[in-house]
């Protein structure tokens, strides 16, 4: 019940950070994009459009939240908790996708110079990395983004964001005291270059949850051992470790038993090893026990192409 208060917790506190980060960013998006009408400015235009792909970002991020609170039906057993992932992979390929564009629009930068208003270009750069900088501390004051892939996919938006507000305050102080023009498509490929670095690396992890890979914050032979040194516990194999979405780590395996083991002694065991896994950061644990005379697998993980897999040892759904 604790962990589940906790998780609960953290889920509302991700919530509502995201929420007010929506609300700053895409009003500030709405001001900046009548101004550049207004002045006719094709700076404050453009950095409007990149304010735009940091509010869908958060958008998407937070009605992923929103959709992951349906509970669970005949259809969708473990609820809707997923789309906070999907929402990480769609934030995580529009990262590398923006820099991919700066890339391009930095090449055609470096062939063909334009002037510059720095001026404009300074003003509309500090504003916009005084927004960042806002939404950036609500995020990580309020929202947990070292675990939450959705957040922290939309917290790199913000981030990415706020790095081209430095890149483009740094070259406008340059190109208005040295004049030099060629400052704001190099400035653009460095951070680029960080922005790139940001989206490959939320993909892989969300890719990863997808897969059903095993949590990078999981060691397999800590878990392993931890089951296999329970008193009563001779083997085990078939085993699964995945994760459900951000904090939701799940596991099943099938255990060999001491056939001498009454119920209750199992019991106590199941409970004992639910508190080890627990530890390790697995709260959802399924276990199908077995006695030597049961047929089983040899191996830990799971192997499909043995001929003692029998239906029994299919991958269960945790509970």
């Amino acid at each position: 019940m604790g962990h589940d208060h906790s998780h609960h917790h953290a889920h509302t506190n991700n919530k509502i950070a995201l929420k007010i980060s929506f609300i700053i960013i895409t009003a500030y998006m709405i001001i900046e994009a009548i101004g550049g009408l207004l002045t006719n400015s094709l700076a404050l235009l453009s950095d409007a459009g990149h304010m735009l792909s940091d509010s869908i970002s958060l958008g998407v991020g937070l009605l992923a939240f929103t959709l992951g609170e349906k509970v669970a039906d005949y259809s969708k057993t473990y609820g809707y908790k997923r789309f906070e992932i999907l929402a990480a992979v769609f934030n995580g390929v529009t990262l590398i996708l923006i820099a991919l564009f700066i890339f391009y629009e930095a090449f055609n930068r470096f062939a063909n110079p334009t002037e510059i208003a720095s001026a404009g270009m300074l003003i509309i750069g500090i504003i916009g990395l005084l927004v960042n900088i806002l939404v950036a501390w609500i995020l990580m004051r309020g929202g947990d983004t070292d675990h939450n892939l959705n957040l922290r996919a939309a917290f790199l938006h913000v981030i990415s964001d706020m790095l081209g507000s430095v890149g483009a305050v740094s070259a406008a102080l340059l190109i208005m005291f040295f004049g030099w023009s060629c400052a704001d498509p190099l400035a653009s490929v460095i951070v680029a270059i960080l922005v790139l670095n940001s989206g490959w690396r939320v993909s892989k992890d969300a890719i990863q949850v997808l897969m059903e890979g095993t949590p990078k914050n999981i060691d397999i032979k800590e878990v392993i051992t931890a089951i296999e040194d329970a008193d009563g516990i001779t083997s085990i194999h078939d085993l699964h470790v995945w994760s459900i979405t951000s904090g939701h780590n799940a596991l099943s395996c099938h255990a060999v038993v001491d056939s001498n083991l009454s119920i209750q002694e199992s019991q106590t065991l199941l409970r004992t090893i639910e508190h080890k896994l627990k530890k390790q950061g697995i709260g959802h644990v399924t276990i199908q026990m077995e006695t030597e005379e049961h047929p089983h697998g040899v191996t830990i993980l799971c192997d499909h192409d043995s001929e003692t897999h029998t239906e029994s040892s299919h991958h269960p759904i945790s509970h």
